[in-house]
């Protein structure tokens, strides 16, 4: 579906009116944080993500096709820098906290941070508990839930969004949710 503000906010600005980008850019900047940063899960790196990102659209936005969904263009983009900065992202192997012995000064120091199911249960409620069994989901699946129900994307948007067929984005979703209730109900009975 295409948003026709936006496509009135890009035409003004391509015709020279700098204040249509910024509204523009208003409109998106709390979505595209949340979308990144639900991606990498770190709010310095979202704000990293989303800046890049609008430097990307403030860029190319003369080549967008104004016929398509400018939101599936921008989640797109906002999925490509993410993926790129998780690329780059560099990881240290625990190994590298082995002294001498082959003991490791972050397994035996830190104690797991992880509440147990029915700690969850009784000290945050059903939201907190959701958010953990979100995070327990692959990105992929994450992600469509993310999208589809925070950000109220239709099926056919997320697939643009993401490049990928439809039929793919529905089967995670319902996959996403089968999984979803068989962690909760785990979660429940062991409470």
């Amino acid at each position: 579906m295409i948003n026709i503000s936006d496509q009135i906010l890009i035409r003004k600005y391509l015709q020279g009116d700098k204040k249509s980008l910024e509204v523009l850019i208003l409109s998106y900047l709390k979505p595209i944080y949340n979308f990144a940063y639900r991606y990498v899960g770190s709010g310095q790196d979202a704000e990293d993500i989303t800046q890049e990102v609008f430097v990307k659209v403030w860029r190319h936005l003369k080549r967008f096709d104004q016929n398509k969904s400018f939101k599936t263009w921008i989640f797109a983009i906002a999925k490509n820098t993410a993926i790129d900065f998780l690329k780059k992202k560099k990881t240290i192997p625990f190994s590298k906290f082995e002294n001498e012995a082959g003991e490791n000064i972050l397994t035996e120091t830190l104690a797991d941070p992880a509440p147990l199911p029915q700690e969850l249960l009784e000290r945050a409620g059903i939201t907190q508990m959701l958010n953990k069994t979100m995070e327990k989901l692959s990105p992929k699946y994450r992600m469509v839930l993310f999208l589809r129900y925070n950000d109220h994307f239709t099926f056919r948007e997320i697939a643009e969004s993401l490049g990928e067929p439809i039929d793919t984005i529905k089967s995670r979703h319902r996959r996403a949710l089968i999984i979803l209730k068989k962690e909760i109900l785990n979660a429940s009975n062991s409470a």
